[in-house]
């Protein structure tokens, strides 16, 4: 004997549902002031009591996922040890290996953007085109206009998938000059 449930209740969603909702859809960060404005008088006890709830159950049952906070807010992301999956979903980088040469462009990319193809030939030495197309295929850099130094100029910035990958919350988090030398 299965039990049914209905498709579509006529009670309005409560606010863990909501809160759940909207961490599950992603976006931006769900800080606390978010959340009181999308719910109405919701205040800021009531939602870390929710997201508390919510992340408790989903230990209880198991799930690949967890509620996370960042410096913005909270949101849903799945626990490190499904990482591979995620990555072989999204054909990551870790996947494809980068070269010696891709790991010099998105070096100097990184400390330096935004940066322009030729600068970046410029420190090398030699032409980065090939490096530069790796790189944008896997969504580690981005090219932007450089207005400042031309009308048709870009350059080259890193991407939050760049972030992501190498496990940083911003750029002020890359190794700095003292830190490199002690690598």
């Amino acid at each position: 004997m299965t039990r049914s449930t209905p498709m579509a209740s006529d009670s309005p969603p409560t606010p863990r549902q909501i809160i759940e909702a909207v961490l599950f859809v992603g976006g931006q960060p769900l800080s606390a002031e978010r959340a009181a404005d999308i719910l109405r008088d919701l205040a800021s006890e009531q939602f870390h009591q929710i997201v508390g709830e919510l992340n408790r159950d989903y230990r209880r049952q198991g799930r690949p996922y967890a509620i996370v906070s960042t410096p913005e807010g909270y949101v849903l992301k799945l626990k490190s040890q499904y990482r591979g999956v995620r990555e072989r979903l999204t054909a990551s980088p870790r996947e494809a290996r980068l070269t010696p040469a891709a790991l010099d462009v998105l070096a100097l990319i990184a400390y330096r953007q935004p940066i322009g193809k030729s600068a970046i030939d410029s420190q090398r030495g030699t032409d980065s085109r090939i490096a530069l197309q790796q790189l944008i295929r896997l969504g580690l850099i981005a090219v932007v206009p450089q207005p400042e130094v031309g009308p048709r100029e870009t350059g080259y910035v890193t991407t939050p998938r760049f972030l992501e990958l190498f496990g940083l919350s911003s750029l002020d988090d890359l190794p700095q000059t003292g830190e490199l030398q002690q690598l």
